[in-house]
């Protein structure tokens, strides 16, 4: 079973603390205990670990006709953060659909200064070597992670921008281009440069610790960004010689400026 969503006036997704402990398979005697332990735990949110708070993360439901517990409405982030300290045996479902929820809700709430910040990020990402910069962090994350292991990076990286090499190939012939080889940032450039801007603010996401999920609707929002923005790449690697023009170093500078601001914060 999925859990069912529900949307507050406010707008916040909620779902109910009786419904998430029929989910988990808890036993049901267990419940009361239960969900004092989810209220009073500590828990780590945006302004730091504390405690939920009351019509913040949670809020009372009104008693219905012949309920036997009292009932709550939890914000996603916290019965996320339930579900991942739980010893459910089926709690990854949930993790995952809470966690999706969770991302959506964050994007859709940036405030002016974060949306900002991303427009930002987003301008320092047409830099082709801030590209190659955060793949590479991201996977040297990845390779902390797998005990110091790069092996089916390519496959976890294609996973997670939500494409294979092949499937990039396949979309480049059906229009008709029938040169296909080169790598994926070069199939990427062909079947639409801004794409490689997406890719590389999620590696940025992805780097710094963010979810998969988190970190690809971050990509997507900073690529319609760009097409808005009419951004074009800026290949700052490239020679210089009778027929090319260097790129303005200040240019570079004050592109990166921002993502220097935005890892110190991290």
């Amino acid at each position: 079973m999925d859990l069912n969503v529900f949307v507050s006036k406010k707008g916040t997704k909620v779902v109910l603390a009786t419904d998430l402990h029929q989910a988990l398979q808890l036993p049901d005697h267990h419940y009361p205990a239960n969900i004092k332990r989810w209220l009073n735990d500590y828990y780590e949110f945006a302004d730091g670990i504390r405690k939920p708070l009351k019509l913040q993360e949670f809020a009372d439901r009104k008693p219905t006709e012949g309920s036997l517990w009292q009932d709550y409405y939890l914000g996603v982030g916290l019965a996320k953060e339930i579900v991942l300290r739980s010893r459910s045996k089926v709690k990854q479902k949930y993790a995952r659909q809470l966690a999706t929820l969770d991302d959506e809700q964050t994007v859709n709430s940036l405030s002016t200064q974060q949306f900002q910040h991303l427009v930002d990020m987003t301008r320092a990402m047409t830099l082709i070597s801030c590209q190659e910069e955060f793949e590479r962090r991201h996977l040297r994350l990845y390779m902390e992670r797998n005990e110091g292991s790069a092996a089916n990076w390519w496959k976890y990286r294609a996973e997670v921008l939500g494409y294979t090499t092949d499937s990039l190939r396949d979309k480049l012939r059906r229009r008709g281009i029938t040169e296909t080889s080169g790598n994926q940032r070069q199939l990427l450039a062909q079947l639409n440069p801004l794409e490689l801007i997406r890719a590389g603010i999620i590696d940025l996401f992805m780097a710094i610790g963010k979810s998969k999920e988190y970190a690809a609707a971050m990509g997507d929002l900073s690529q319609q960004l760009a097409a808005s923005l009419n951004l074009q790449l800026i290949d700052d690697h490239r020679q210089v010689d009778l027929f090319t023009t260097a790129v303005d170093p200040e240019l570079v500078h004050r592109l990166k400026e921002p993502l220097a601001k935005h890892l110190v914060a991290a």
